[in-house]
């Protein structure tokens, strides 16, 4: 299906048809696999979670500089944010000196650098970063969080905060309502093409990151 075929309905359909496959590729993942597999140490987890600090980070600074963006703003949500909680994430499996052995590995090196180039100064690249990031969250975080939990004996919440979305109320009534929210987006069909394009740089980002992970690029340095 063409990109103007998709774009003939709404644009949130738009963006699930176009991700299909690649959503698939990162479900795929051999370290994901592992890890919910409870095969790969902990110390793999917490790379992991280190990896998404690293990210937030960037986004959620992206957050606030658009916060009042006509249309990005529409987008933010205090209750999304997972900075707090990472850190208490990282805290729990690494020690309060976590920042010292959380170090980045390439594919977030280059995801971190396109967030903060785009998403800054772009309403619609913003848009496609924090859908990707946080509607993926949503969907299948609660399945990594039980797993992991259970492979990995963790008690609670412990290691697995970012997965608890306290501030936002029902999960489904809320990507409902943000995917009305990207239906109403006041895009051009040229703008919408781009801000597809985008989505699908930040799935191979994401993608790029569990690779980088799986060939053991953190775990190392988390250890």
């Amino acid at each position: 299906m063409s990109t103007d075929e998709m774009q003939a309905g709404p644009f949130s359909t738009a963006v699930r048809t176009l991700t299909g496959g690649v959503h698939r590729d990162a479900e795929r993942s051999r370290f994901l696999d592992d890890l919910v597999a409870g095969t790969l140490p902990l110390t793999c987890y917490a790379a992991m979670v280190a990896q998404h600090w690293h990210i937030y980070a960037a986004l959620e600074q992206a957050a606030d500089a658009m916060r009042d963006d006509p249309v990005a703003g529409a987008f933010v949500h205090d209750g999304l944010t997972r900075l707090p909680a990472l850190e208490a994430d990282l805290d729990a499996l690494l020690g309060e000196d976590w920042k010292t052995r959380s170090a980045p590995v390439p594919a977030t090196i280059r995801y971190v650098h396109r967030l903060r180039d785009v998403c800054r100064t772009w309403s619609g690249g913003f848009v496609a970063h924090h859908y990707t990031r946080y509607l993926g969250d949503l969907s299948g975080g609660r399945f990594i969080a039980a797993a992991v939990r259970k492979a990995y004996g963790l008690p609670g919440v412990t290691g697995t905060r970012f997965y608890e979305f306290d501030g936002i109320g029902s999960p489904a009534a809320f990507k409902a309502q943000y995917r009305d929210t990207l239906d109403a987006a006041a895009w051009s069909p040229d703008e919408r093409r781009r801000v597809l394009d985008e989505v699908l740089v930040a799935y191979r980002l994401n993608i790029d990151v569990l690779h980088d992970l799986a060939l053991g690029g953190t775990s190392s340095r988390a250890a």
